[in-house]
């Protein structure tokens, strides 16, 4: 009990802190709201391409957002159940990687549920659970609150035929979830998997195909860290692609060495240990990391391996002292970074996040802190009217509907805006549409006074 309560007040201490992950700002909070408000709006990424993606995760949020959870805390309840589930079921080694997740509990991060639930499911089989139809449809689940998860359901399939042989029509449930994930995407995006134009229903609310080509051009230079343009990365050679990767400028670069060294490690404890289940779960994270590797390769997509590696190695190793060792160390490193983040900023200048963390202020202690932003200005162009915020990238604190100044300048390049399907009633959706001079001059007046006001301010 005593050790239940000083994780709970952790917790609760290091989720009460300001959000600080810019998709936060940029996706969390957007998504959020438009279901909070309006639902899942067909056409959606029409108006932003961000917001097609519409997690399962921000759906289950913002079922609570209105009358029970204003601050967007449901990573610290996931938390706080997770260390009931650590301790019940005596798996230490997972009370060592909840100091880490502590960094996702400020912001409705769909990151930190797919990590805690993809660990239950792991100790779950490794424990040898019979119940493959309840595995299978909780692995579907966690792939559609985040696709690069597509390890999962694969190992709780590959676990079900080959390792207890249980009957095809376990797998019904999943498939119906799989299902529901698909029409979602379509709804909202226009295809069935988000951000892929693959399967083209032919529907008319599909996100425009210059726009998606603009987003992979941009994924491609993501997975670079933005440090080479998309020209650039074009005239890569194949070592060029693999070394250029491997060696970024910061952090980064590290992580990525880390994830390879990481991989080779689990493959060669699978060809030793000769044992069927590690060997299916070696094979799983193997689709992940080529399709990773083939879509965008940005670090955030494979942080979940390093927790099932560690997991895989290490929890035989790991006692109940030894785990409250290591959460006492890494969690008092945790609170040090939450209570002195320009340290890091100052001595790890490529971990860029710590410059956006707030300080700790007293009132913390008895509602999260979060931030307030207001300012923003109205326009027109077509049928849609649209608010756009001032001296702010994000939309986040923007009255509904919002775009911000870098996708009105991709709509502009592609010569097309969103337009309302129904101009009386937004819940109908959006559209994408070829701009008239008029529009198009329009647009243009748009960002320039955007961009002229940030510039004075």
């Amino acid at each position: 009990m005593i050790l239940l309560t000083a994780i709970v007040l952790i917790i609760l201490f290091c989720g009460s802190y300001y959000p600080y992950i810019l998709d936060h700002f940029g996706y969390y909070v957007p998504s959020i709201k438009w279901l909070t408000e309006y639902g899942l709006v067909k056409g959606i990424s029409n108006l932003d391409l961000t917001l097609g993606q519409m997690s399962v995760w921000h759906i289950f949020q913002a079922g609570f957002s209105n009358f029970s959870d204003p601050f967007l805390r449901i990573n610290v309840i996931i938390l706080i159940i997770y260390a009931f589930y650590i301790i019940e079921k005596k798996s230490w080694i997972q009370l060592g990687f909840l100091p880490v997740m502590l960094l996702f509990s400020q912001s409705p991060s769909p990151d930190l549920p797919v990590i805690i639930f993809s660990l239950i499911i792991l100790n779950e089989i490794l424990s040898e659970n019979k119940k493959s139809a309840l595995l299978f449809a909780l692995s579907v689940f966690i792939f559609t609150i985040k696709p690069t998860m597509i390890w999962l359901p694969v190992l709780s399939f590959l676990y079900s035929v080959f390792i207890i042989k249980s009957p095809v029509k376990n797998i019904f449930l999943g498939v119906v979830i799989l299902i529901l994930f698909f029409v979602k995407n379509i709804w909202t995006f226009g295809y069935p998997v988000f951000p892929i134009a693959f399967v083209d229903l032919g529907i008319s609310w599909k996100t425009n195909p210059e726009i998606l080509k603009r987003s992979s051009q941009f994924a491609i230079q993501k997975t670079y860290d933005m440090q080479y343009t998309f020209e650039e990365i074009q005239k890569f050679s194949s070592i060029d692609y693999i070394k250029n990767w491997l060696f970024l400028k910061g952090i980064k670069a590290k992580i990525n060495i880390l994830f390879i060294l990481t991989l080779l490690l689990l493959i060669l404890y699978s060809v030793r240990k000769k044992n069927r289940v590690i060997n299916l779960i070696t094979i799983s994270i193997i689709i992940k990391t080529i399709l990773v590797l083939l879509f965008s390769a940005q670090y955030r997509f494979f942080i979940d391996v390093f927790f099932i590696v560690a997991f895989i190695l290490l929890s035989h190793y790991i006692n109940r002292s030894k785990s409250i060792a290591i959460f006492s160390i890494a969690g008092t490193c945790v609170i040090f970074f939450f209570l002195f983040p320009s340290l890091i900023a100052t001595h790890i200048p490529s971990y860029k996040m710590a410059r956006f963390m707030g300080k700790f202020e007293k009132k913390q202690i008895y509602q999260p802190s979060v931030y307030q932003y207001t300012p923003f200005r109205s326009f027109r162009i077509g049928n849609l009217i649209f608010n756009v915020p001032e001296n702010y990238p994000y939309s986040f604190g923007t009255p509904l509907p919002s775009m911000t100044v870098s996708y009105i300048i991709d709509n502009a390049n592609a010569n097309i805006f969103p337009q309302t399907i129904n101009k009386n009633n937004i819940r109908e959706g959006f559209v994408w549409k070829t701009m008239n001079m008029k529009e198009k001059k329009e647009a243009m007046r748009v960002i320039n006074i955007i961009i002229n006001h940030n510039k004075q301010n």
